[in-house]
């Protein structure tokens, strides 16, 4: 068990009760597809992570059934080759759990664990894992740089640090410094509807992590 804040783990129990149309969704997808992970999905990566990348809920056919983050779905191939490609990962992304690939100084999670109907977490569902999101935070001792994949994971972030969302607003390359020293990089969701109406290019997402690797270094 990772350790936790206040008695939160950092990790939320696969069969997380805590919201119920989650709940149902989830078992809806058991029964339809039972070879799936079908559970709350945990945090992919380094122990010792420097950065964590912070999605916002797994997808249902991407990490629900794979349960690894981001595995998949396209929004993976964007997300593992950039992390790749500035130092943040080693092997090749086969889209399967099992592929070998591992993050370097590096972590990616969740603001939802549980995949949501239409990939639409309510307000109340965000805020029943946020303390999650928050553990699984103080449980990295070397953390320094955040990246938010889009508003509603830049807003958990804020929230998770006591601040509210107008403190910091959102915008693909914002940059925003977090009371505990860390700080905050936000960019637009890496999605197959981002990236095919070209509202993020692989350029602008790469921008964002070159900036990761630039603070950390």
């Amino acid at each position: 068990m990772a350790p936790s804040k206040a008695g939160v783990p950092a990790e939320a129990p696969k069969h997380c009760p805590l919201c119920p149309r989650l709940v149902a969704y989830r078992q809806a997808n058991a029964r339809a597809t039972p070879e799936g992970f079908n559970g709350a999905v945990p945090s992919f990566g380094d122990p010792h992570a420097e950065l964590l990348v912070v999605g916002l809920a797994p997808g249902r056919g991407g990490a629900n059934t794979t349960g690894r983050p981001f595995t998949r779905d396209y929004a993976g191939e964007l997300l593992y080759g950039t992390l790749k490609k500035y130092g943040f990962a080693t092997g090749e992304y086969r889209a399967d759990p099992n592929d070998g690939l591992t993050l370097v100084r590096a972590m990616i999670t969740n603001a939802v664990r549980c995949a949501p109907p239409e990939n639409k977490p309510t307000p109340a569902e965000i805020a029943a894992c946020r303390p999650f999101l928050d553990a699984r935070m103080t449980a990295l001792p070397r953390l320094r740089v955040l990246i938010a994949l889009g508003s509603i994971a830049h807003e958990s972030v804020l929230r998770a640090h006591g601040l509210k969302p107008t403190a910091h607003k959102f915008g693909h390359g914002a940059e925003a410094p977090l009371p505990n020293g860390h700080t905050l990089l936000s960019s637009y969701h890496c999605s197959r509807y981002n990236t095919q109406t070209k509202r993020l290019t692989a350029e602008m997402f790469e921008a964002v992590f070159a900036r990761a690797a630039a603070l950390l270094s």
